[in-house]
């Protein structure tokens, strides 16, 4: 991590320690980490399934796009803050957040796409369809319980900033 990087971890000796309190908090970080991520993540996945299933694509196209847009949004929920904190350019922050959020918006998405899959979400026939809102009501909380652990992973070795 950047010496610029305020990582979520203490430097207390404790091996359970963060933020100087006991691992309680660093679940509740690593939740709130996770929600964070699911926010940029759910903000791309819906817009690239909204936009495959309207036009009519194929599924794997319709993944890709809908996995696309969900690292854009999710790198830019990720950058600005940190920019923002740091008075870092782009570049700079992203080098701080980068590892971070590729793994968790990863582990989000495979699970969410999956999830929308099997509920047949990317096949319904309009985002107007019960189908198409029924994947995504599953999909969602998929990818956050899959992706907490993973956070807390993260942020437990520094490497995932808090943003």
């Amino acid at each position: 991590m950047s010496e610029h990087a305020h990582s979520c971890r203490s430097e207390a000796p404790d091996p359970n320690a963060h933020h100087g309190h006991g691992s309680a908090n660093a679940f509740a970080t690593s939740f709130h980490a996770t929600l964070h991520c699911l926010t940029g993540c759910v903000i791309g996945e819906v817009a690239g399934l909204a936009i495959g299933v309207t036009l009519g694509l194929p599924i794997w196209a319709t993944i890709a796009l809908a996995t696309g847009l969900a690292y854009v949004s999710g790198i830019t929920l990720g950058v600005v803050p940190v920019m923002r904190r740091e008075a870092l350019g782009f570049l700079a922050a992203l080098r701080i957040i980068w590892i971070g959020e590729v793994i968790s918006i990863g582990v989000m998405e495979l699970v969410m796409n999956w999830v929308d899959y099997q509920m047949g979400g990317m096949a319904a026939p309009s985002v107007l369809h019960w189908m198409f809102w029924q994947g995504i009501l599953f999909a969602v909380p998929a990818g956050f319980v899959a992706a907490w652990p993973v956070n807390y992973w993260l942020l437990r070795r520094n490497l995932k900033a808090c943003h």
